[in-house]
């Protein structure tokens, strides 16, 4: 297929354009790097098949040629960058889903909106199935992402209405692995961060809250089942078992070996309680489930994090030794 991935620079994207290249696609990233890094995709440019494409997807693009496929995973994703850029999260989730739903409009392809859990804001239920229609403030400091994915999925099932599109939505609960920003204010990428620079991890409340940790690779490959299906979705897409943010923070400690200091602070406005999903749609209609434990996709995510760092201090040692030409 040919297909156009939205915030093919980001963690999850450049994954999902990896995966899309080794069976044989034709992949095109589009990207600001807004919160993308080049680095994430630097290795793909060499590889045949695989196109970068500068683009701001809110305003108007044009792109010539047919495509199989659009996956729309653009938006700036973590805490730390929608608080940062609150405005742009908003449009990348209205005018950019629009501008990628007409592209696929225009092409008769298929569009599939990664979506994410965040629609079920702080659930008054539990776990949570698609038919939730979510607990979510809609003017606190979260909205601008909430609302946005909230919007993009109106958006989508409309096109899908008024205009035939072929349109599906994911719900995307946490995922974590290789390629996430150190300082992306994530619960993973952050206690990783600090356990490896000997740091007292910070947990946000007491701890007790709950988490449902995908590993990137799992993750994946149910994007993929749902570009290659006709599902409309929603789909939950996340793994059903739940953690607590402490026990996650000792399971880095113990892996990386440092010494498990821990510091609490508040917990932020809006911060959810708990948070797991069904996936009982994911299994019955994309035949797609978890396989990575998370402690084996935490010692992954944990060596990649260390190789990184090395690299980081080996590049000005050969900048000294270099010295002045």
């Amino acid at each position: 297929m040919r297909v156009m991935v939205s915030g093919g620079s980001g963690f999850l994207g450049s994954h999902l354009c990896e995966e899309l290249l080794r069976r044989g696609d034709s992949v095109y990233c589009l990207d600001n790097f807004s919160s993308g890094r080049k680095a994430n995709i630097a290795r793909l440019l060499r590889r045949p098949g695989f196109h970068c494409v500068p683009c701001d997807i809110t305003e108007p693009f044009r792109f010539p040629g047919t495509v199989d496929a659009v996956a729309h995973l653009a938006s700036p994703a973590s805490p730390a960058d929608y608080h940062r850029h609150p405005l742009e999260t908003l449009a990348v989730g209205s005018r950019g889903t629009e501008n990628m739903l007409r592209l696929a409009e225009s092409r008769g392809a298929r569009f599939v909106l990664a979506s994410t859990s965040e629609v079920y804001g702080d659930p008054a239920v539990h776990p949570q199935g698609e038919d939730y229609w979510g607990h979510v403030n809609p003017i606190g400091p979260r909205s601008v992402y909430d609302e946005a994915k909230r919007f993009a999925e109106a958006l989508s099932m409309a096109y899908r209405r008024s205009h035939g599109v072929d349109t599906g939505i994911v719900r995307i609960f946490n995922t974590y692995g290789p390629r996430m920003r150190p300082h992306d204010g994530r619960v993973v990428s952050s206690f990783i961060r600090q356990a490896l620079q000997e740091e007292p991890l910070t947990i946000f409340g007491d701890g007790s809250q709950t988490r449902s940790f995908c590993y990137v690779d799992d993750l994946v490959r149910g994007l993929i089942a749902m570009l290659d299906s006709a599902e409309p979705g929603p789909i939950n897409l996340g793994n059903p078992e739940e953690h607590t943010v402490r026990e996650v923070a000792e399971l880095v400690a113990g892996i990386t070996g440092s010494s498990g200091e821990l510091r609490f602070l508040p917990l932020p406005v809006d911060d959810p309680v708990r948070r797991r999903p069904v996936i009982t749609r994911a299994r019955e209609e994309l035949g797609w489930q978890p396989r990575v434990p998370l402690e084996e996709g935490l010692r992954h995510t944990v060596d990649w994090f260390a190789a990184e760092t090395r690299a980081r201090v080996r590049a000005p040692e050969r900048a000294v030794a270099a010295g002045p030409s």
